[in-house]
């Protein structure tokens, strides 16, 4: 079996979003104006409620630590957690757990999204997660920590070529999120081949590409907002009528007819479960007067 991962993610459309998520495309801005910092922090009771750091995906937890406690200290937030996981046998640490349990808010930082399913996947860490989203806990990842809310993730691809038919990688995500696959960091990296690649192989979900110091904060009716200075690109492949994506000669250029993508700004809003934008949708209640 070669090394691409082929992952059909499933989903009730009518629950694509049954958490308040904060989905950051990477490098979000940390020195001047924080904006998107600053709208998670506006999300919680910052003298009263605890907001949980995991640092599970990075090989250098002290360095975020250190890099989040100083950003969100600075921005009023009071009660600051750090959940240090590196290997399983720590996600089985009650202490760990009830850090989740106390939780208002869960930021994920970056690094590598395969390391955060790997050590969490299938311990008490993780149910007490899923137990977090029941109670409205809001979920926030930057980087690696965005590609991981969704059911299927992508763990690699070629950045800043042509789009081909079997040469990006997914794995199982969180989950926290159904029906869509999100990239990141997605302009400066040229993704967006990897992105159609994903939505060919996967037709019935949306492909959500965040650009860097952008985030997307999806909310429990599955309305998608815009936050901050980039662009979120959202492949739909709902209505494509052709596409050449085969397990044979998985090398060639991905060829795909009637997909369909919308460009994103700031306050832009998208309704996941109807696929459509916000202004597509005052346009046809208009023509319908």
């Amino acid at each position: 079996m070669d090394k691409i991962s082929r992952v059909r993610l499933w989903g009730d459309d009518l629950n694509i979003a049954a958490n308040n998520l904060i989905i950051i495309g990477g490098a979000e801005d940390k020195e001047k104006g924080k904006e998107i910092l600053r709208y998670i922090c506006s999300k919680i009771n910052k003298e009263e409620d605890t907001l949980v750091v995991a640092t599970v995906a990075t090989e250098r937890p002290r360095a975020a630590k250190t890099r989040y406690e100083k950003v969100f200290s600075s921005l009023g937030v009071k009660k600051i957690r750090i959940l240090d996981i590196n290997n399983r046998e720590d996600a089985y640490k009650e202490e760990n757990v009830n850090l989740i349990k106390k939780a208002a808010m869960i930021f994920f930082t970056g690094g590598d999204q395969l390391r955060i399913t790997s050590i969490l996947g299938g311990t008490p860490i993780y149910d007490e997660i899923i137990e977090a989203g029941n109670r409205q806990c809001y979920f926030v990842g930057t980087s690696a920590g965005a590609s991981v809310m969704s059911g299927t993730m992508i763990i690699g691809g070629m950045d800043e070529q042509s789009p081909r038919k079997c040469t990006i990688e997914m794995a199982p995500g969180l989950g926290l999120i159904n029906n869509v696959i999100i990239d990141q960091h997605f302009s400066q990296r040229g993704r967006i081949g990897r992105l159609l690649a994903a939505v060919a192989q996967n037709p019935e979900i949306l492909g959500i590409g965040i650009d860097e110091d952008t985030a997307i904060h999806v909310n429990t009716e599955g309305i998608l907002r815009v936050i901050g200075n980039g662009a979120v690109y959202v492949v739909d492949g709902t209505e494509m009528t052709y596409s050449n994506v085969s397990e044979q000669h998985s090398d060639e250029i991905l060829s795909m007819y009637n997909v369909k993508m919308h460009v994103l700004t700031r306050e832009n809003q998208f309704d996941l479960k109807r696929k459509v934008p916000f202004e597509e949708e005052n346009i046809k209640d208009e023509n319908h007067r």
